[in-house]
């Protein structure tokens, strides 16, 4: 809740409390306490008073609670068992001063559901003050020339408490010449007078001392005494007389302080000390006391006080002159407060309405206040305003009640809140002004649809993933509040109905995160596309969509797999090599592929073992095994070689493959495998390696056609030339389709060879090719490194 807010709404409810308190209740509750009663002292039961005795337990819940009207915790309420108890002790006197009956008015209050009862406290005065002389010693001087009967005014006694326990009587010390009368003043308040009863001789008894005794009405009663000095003087026959029965004078209220209210004056006819006159209040109020001084000698009155004219309008002073004999003349002094402009016009607010919804028709009441001046005439004449540049309007309705009201539709998004002023000002000199702010809070309307950050977003996430990783998010924003901006994600329908969307992808409805359901495989699967869906919660609901690319990453994930020599299980691949063969002689070539691309597909190749290290060599970026140098006859006849097929990925997997190499001394029918054999192993392949076997096979057979033709044709053309019986090396290269297969033949670049044949023999015998590496320039880095393999080999 607000700071405040408690406050504010104690307020409001006890405004709308004040306001229908007469049709709320039927009657009023009446309790009645004694002044000084100890704290905690028990009152009343309000649950049995107001016939509620089934909802005592639910006093916690429903909020019961007790509210003075001046705010103040007289009481509280025990919300166990709904006794009314004192919460402090309370003083009559300082409650209500002199007014009786003393009355502190109380709502007794249920916040859930809304309900009041009204109720008093009359606080019982008790005779807990005595009654007390101003002055303790009172002083009268009577003429010796006073006739009996006549009657001296003498001062009051002061009693703090009301009714009975106030002044009752008044008694007098014994003694032949005075007696007291009792006077009932216009306030109802009793004054006593000495009656004088004989005829006074100064020379026999010049002066009297009496003992005044004020006596209260109390049980039981106290009593306050003073001393009443009498002094006999000679005869005063004229007592002193007033200019005016009554001075009318105007003050205004913001006088300062011992500022001149009016002087008085009196005149008496004797002379001496019977002429010399001191004037004073006569039977005044404390309040007039409190306020007004009045000079013994001068007759002047001055403010002691501040005044205030929205609390008193005018004062009445009786005033007296005693002269020197103790007669006196009696006049009035009537103040008429003059009201100045001192008060600042205040605001109410009624009722407020907010928040208010942003299509809000025109004219809607947003607040119901009034207006108050405790001043009078023009003082309290207002003039009320708000700023121009606000979209409201103030329609002014009963009395000092205005309206504020809609002026047009309002646009939350613009605007969520508005600070409105009301300025009051009255029409004083000067003019003073109020201002007072309330704040207007727009409530949102689903008029705005999600939107998302991108209009298309891309994703990458590497395969083999675990299921259920984050790929990314989406976000969407709504301009809207509340429940209209709160955005839920789904995905739609792909437009490839083949695409199973639902069982590789998930979104979170809250906030957009997808996620992997399952391991993606780059090699069956590189992107797929799709479209989300940012719905709010608005009614009717509003959304938007977005498309969102996934682009697969490839892992290294597939080892490389050799293609050739065979490695399944059936009869070893070996390869021959004639015995005459030169350094860099092409022995086989290992052919491996892998599934993976980019990096993870780059193959290199390794010799690991061999039988006779330093005999063979493996060109690292094509697989190509080559001697090293040239065949002896005490080399062996069989060989084995390791080798191994690496690709470049992180980390990096590899293969293994082993080949055979058989040493001749040229090729015969003898060393080649027979046709039952190839075909039973054949059979026991698998179909992939029975279709490598056949691309190799027509590759090869297509290369010894070629190789075929080619020596027709030069055998052909030494025919001719007569040149019989010898080795001749062939002019020109081999066409470049015949013997280069890139990527994944078994050689990477063209070669020539030597070609002759026997004549005389009885079987067809090939000597084994040379390889003629022509002396051209290098074209790329590959032949470039080529070149200086077989260089290393001892080719020139």
């Amino acid at each position: 809740m607000e700071p405040g807010r408690p406050q504010h709404l104690r307020q409001v409810l006890l405004f709308f409390v004040f306001l229908g308190g007469s049709s709320a209740c039927s009657e009023t509750l009446c309790y009645s306490v004694a002044e000084e009663m100890e704290a905690g002292s028990f009152i009343a039961n309000v649950v049995k008073d107001l016939g509620l005795e089934g909802v005592v337990e639910d006093l916690a819940t429903r909020g019961a609670r007790v509210i003075f009207d001046d705010y103040k915790p007289y009481l509280w309420l025990d919300q166990q068992n709904g006794n009314l108890l004192l919460n402090e002790q309370l003083d009559r006197e300082t409650l209500c001063d002199l007014t009786e009956p003393c009355i502190l008015h109380f709502q007794v209050l249920f916040e859930n559901p809304l309900q009041f009862f009204r109720a008093e406290l009359w606080v019982k005065d008790i005779n807990d003050h005595t009654p007390t002389f101003l002055d303790k010693d009172i002083l009268l001087k009577i003429s010796e020339g006073t006739a009996p009967g006549t009657s001296f005014q003498m001062e009051s006694a002061q009693d703090f408490d009301v009714g009975k326990n106030a002044v009752q009587n008044y008694t007098l010390s014994p003694n032949p010449h005075f007696h007291l009368k009792l006077q009932d003043s216009e306030e109802v308040r009793k004054y006593p007078e000495l009656v004088l009863d004989q005829s006074l001789d100064r020379e026999k008894e010049p002066e009297f001392r009496l003992t005044l005794t004020a006596w209260d009405g109390g049980s039981p009663p106290r009593s306050g005494t003073a001393v009443v000095r009498i002094l006999v003087l000679d005869i005063n026959d004229n007592a002193p007389e007033f200019e005016k029965p009554v001075y009318e004078v105007q003050v205004p209220e913001n006088s300062p302080l011992d500022s001149l209210v009016v002087k008085v004056s009196a005149t008496d006819l004797d002379s001496g000390i019977n002429g010399e006159l001191s004037y004073s209040f006569s039977h005044v109020s404390r309040d007039i006391r409190k306020t007004f001084d009045i000079h013994p000698i001068s007759g002047e009155v001055h403010l002691k006080a501040l005044l205030d004219f929205e609390l008193i309008q005018s004062y009445t002073i009786n005033i007296q002159a005693i002269d020197g004999g103790s007669l006196s003349g009696k006049s009035a002094i009537l103040v008429r407060v003059v009201d100045v402009n001192d008060n600042p016009p205040e605001v109410v607010i009624t009722s407020l309405t907010s928040p208010i919804p942003e299509n809000s028709s025109p004219e809607m009441v947003v607040a119901v206040f009034s207006l108050r001046d405790q001043d009078s005439g023009d003082n309290g004449k207002m003039v009320c305003s708000i700023e121009d540049n606000l979209p409201f309007l103030l329609k002014p309705t009963f009395k000092n009640f205005y309206t504020l009201v809609t002026e047009r539709p309002l646009d939350r998004e613009t605007s969520t809140k508005y600070n409105i002023t009301i300025t009051v000002t009255d029409m004083g000199t000067p003019r003073l002004k109020t201002e007072h702010n309330i704040t207007v809070f727009v409530s949102d309307v689903n008029d705005n649809a999600p939107v998302f950050t991108q209009t298309s977003y891309t994703l990458f996430i590497r395969e083999n993933n675990s299921p259920a990783l984050h790929m990314g998010s989406v976000s969407a924003t709504d301009t809207d509040a509340g429940a209209n901006a709160q955005v839920t994600y789904s995905l739609l329908q792909p437009q490839d109905p083949s695409l199973p969307l639902h069982s590789l992808v998930s979104i979170n409805a809250d906030n957009g995160h997808l996620f992997a359901l399952r391991a993606l495989d780059f090699e069956a699967l590189q992107a797929f596309e799709f479209l989300v869906g940012a719905t709010d919660r608005g009614a009717p609901a509003l959304s938007s969509q977005a498309l969102v690319r996934v682009q697969v990453l490839d892992a290294n994930d597939n080892a490389p797999f050799v293609l050739y020599p065979l490695q399944n299980g059936s009869a070893p691949c070996t390869e021959l090599v004639p015995r005459a063969a030169e350094p860099g002689y092409l022995v086989s070539k290992v052919v491996a592929v892998d599934g993976d691309s980019g990096q993870n597909a780059w193959l290199s190749y390794q010799l690991l073992k061999a039988t006779e290290p330093g005999l063979f060599g493996v060109w690292a970026h094509n697989g190509e095994v080559r001697t090293a140098r040239l065949l002896s006859e005490r080399d062996a006849a069989k060989h084995r070689l390791l080798l191994l097929v690496k690709d470049n990925g992180e980390p990096p997997l590899s293969a293994s493959v082993t080949l055979h190499v058989l040493l001749v001394d040229g090729f015969s029918q003898a060393y080649l495998p027979l046709p039952e054999a190839a075909a039973g192993a054949a059979a026991q392949s698998d179909p992939l390696t029975v279709y490598l076997v056949i691309a190799l096979a027509s590759v090869s057979s297509l290369f010894l056609f070629s190789v075929l033709a080619f020596i027709a044709v030069r055998l052909c053309r030494r025919g001719r030339a007569g040149l019989v019986g010898g080795c001749s090396v062939p002019e020109g290269h081999f066409p470049g389709h015949l013997v280069d297969v890139s990527g994944t033949g078994t050689l990477s670049q063209s070669y020539q060879y030597e070609v002759c044949l026997k004549g005389g023999s009885g079987t067809s015998e090939f000597k084994f090719l040379k390889p003629v590496v022509p002396n051209l320039p290098p074209q790329n880095p590959e032949m470039e490194e080529n070149h200086a393999f077989f260089n290393g080999f001892g080719l020139n």
